[in-house]
């Protein structure tokens, strides 16, 4: 298995990616989307998610196949870039069909990045806009780092950010990951120069330092995001209560929706291995797997694992480029993993 042309999830084909963001806001939004419907599903592992039309999902439910995912900054504000990404899609006639009318399944989640150093005091919501404005920008190139949904992202010891990995199986399958990297824990072992995904690395996606070689690492949990979103509030925050990783995997092999469903629970481990700690009370952490649809397996039950293995590699690294990648902008509370 080796990255796909770009190393990013529009490796898989067919699938396009948008961002926008407003730098005095410190936020913004993310939107996936294809050439047409595609097969998705979901799985919640942190104990407080943000999200929207997530339950149409399930394996059970009967909507086959949506027109679009939105990650996006701005707590339960944020669910608002799911609104324009519809206005966009309705007015391309684009939808689930239903009699004469089409109505665009977007489903969404959100993560925590209110008390960031960013301008919040707007008038109007203004996620609407940046949904509607990352999903015009969709195409196969995007940004990573400080864009996006990664946009005001933080991680206990860093700036977070936007991040994206593939992989092509031996199959010709593609796999790859987005996500944007907010989370309670760190992404890179004490010290801030090793990170934890770092075994999984292919060259020097993510600097090419190799694993910490230091033993009794993970018991340490200092977090200068707590410390410096609790100095900006100024009154004392549980230390749980402003995280979320919230991430796609996607592929081109034809998965149903318990297969998605399945895909994106592994995918989970990418989590876990690239941060610690993980899924916690107050993460909202949460994948969604989506299928085009273009290849078919020739066997999907003994495949599948090899994809929900790739998934999970590809989330890892995605989490590592998150940070990696992520510049300064003035009034950042957080250093980023690049500065001295």
């Amino acid at each position: 298995m080796l990255p796909g042309l770009r190393n990013l999830i529009t490796d898989v084909p067919g699938i396009l990616v948008g961002n926008a963001q407003d730098a005095a806001l410190k936020s913004g939004a993310t939107v996936l989307t294809a050439d047409k419907p595609f097969t998705a599903s979901v799985h919640v592992m942190g104990g407080a998610p943000g999200t929207r039309e997530t339950d149409l999902l399930a394996p059970d439910k009967s909507v086959a196949r949506i027109d679009a995912l939105v990650l996006s900054g701005g707590s339960a504000f944020g669910l608002d870039a799911c609104s324009g990404v519809m206005d966009a899609l309705h007015e391309a006639d684009r939808g689930f069909p239903v009699g004469p009318v089409r109505v665009p399944l977007v489903p969404g989640a959100i993560l925590f990045d209110l008390l960031n150093g960013g301008d919040k005091g707007w008038d109007q919501n203004p996620y609407r806009a940046l949904g509607r404005a990352a999903f015009e920008a969709a195409a196969g190139e995007f940004e990573l780092g400080t864009a996006g949904a990664g946009t005001g992202a933080l991680t206990a010891m860093l700036k977070g950010g936007l991040g994206s990995a593939s992989l092509v199986l031996d199959s010709g399958v593609t796999v790859g990951a987005l996500v944007a990297a907010n989370p309670l824990g760190a992404v890179t072992t004490p010290g801030e120069r090793h990170f934890w995904a770092a075994p999984f690395e292919i060259g020097d996606e993510f600097g090419g330092i190799g694993p910490d070689t230091a033993s009794g690492l993970g018991r340490s949990q200092q977090s200068r995001k707590v410390e410096a979103i609790q100095k900006l509030s100024g009154v004392p925050l549980p230390p749980e209560g402003a995280n979320t990783t919230i991430a796609i995997v996607a592929t081109d092999a034809a998965l149903s929706k318990a297969q998605c469903q399945r895909l994106a629970t592994a995918a989970h481990d990418g989590i876990g291995r690239a941060i610690l700690p993980a899924h916690c009370p107050g993460d909202g952490d949460l994948v969604f797997a989506a299928s085009t649809g273009a290849r078919e397996l020739e066997a999907p039950d003994a495949e599948l694992g090899q994809l929900c293995h790739a998934a999970a590699l590809c989330l890892s690294r995605a989490i590592a480029r998150a940070v990696y990648l992520a510049w300064p902008e003035p009034g950042d509370l957080l250093p980023c993993w690049a500065e001295p």
